[in-house]
């Protein structure tokens, strides 16, 4: 099976970040098609919440991930904020699978991040100083996701190309 995925950056990075831009050369040697929206505007929106306007990143997803749903397969990836987004899309329309980097699975004054049961991987550094690896650990468990734990911090700076790696399985697998 081959289709699309929507590749969303975290918060205060760019469509051009570094993990993000490795995953669409992981997808791209796979035949898998793929877009990465940019959120920058919708982040400097302090005014509505502290990581900017999360409810418009949300809509902005939804509406490229209904467009590209009607090609055919889709697979949802972000990182950080981009994965909070990512898990909220997944509960309102199908996608094939969930790809997440240093999920936000819990977040001071939001809801806990929800998620569809479908195929979902994650990596997560142990040393991440925003989100605990526990709260991951947690999070993973009674989904059965597929988690990648690794000697790093929130950027993942260090597992760029162990996050393109695990990328590719997840899309091999579907």
């Amino acid at each position: 099976m081959k289709g699309h995925c929507i590749l969303s950056h975290g918060f205060e990075s760019g469509p051009d970040a570094t993990k993000v831009t490795a995953l669409a050369e992981a997808a791209q040697r796979l035949g898998w098609s793929h877009e990465r929206p940019d959120y920058t505007d919708l982040d400097s929106k302090r005014e509505v919440t502290p990581l900017g306007d999360v409810p418009a990143r949300i809509a902005r997803l939804l509406a490229l991930a209904q467009a590209a749903a009607q090609r055919g397969p889709l697979v949802l990836a972000g990182s950080s904020l981009g994965a909070y987004i990512s898990a909220h899309v997944a509960q309102q329309m199908p996608v094939a699978g969930l790809f997440f980097m240093a999920p936000p699975v819990v977040m001071q004054g939001a809801p806990p991040m929800p998620a569809a049961h479908v195929p979902t991987s994650i990596l997560h550094g142990w040393h991440d100083e925003l989100i605990p690896a526990q709260h991951v650990v947690d999070w993973a468990a009674p989904r059965s996701a597929r988690l990648l734990l690794v000697n790093d911090g929130h950027r993942l700076s260090d597992h760029v190309q162990v996050s393109a790696e695990a990328f590719a399985a997840l899309l091999g697998a579907l």
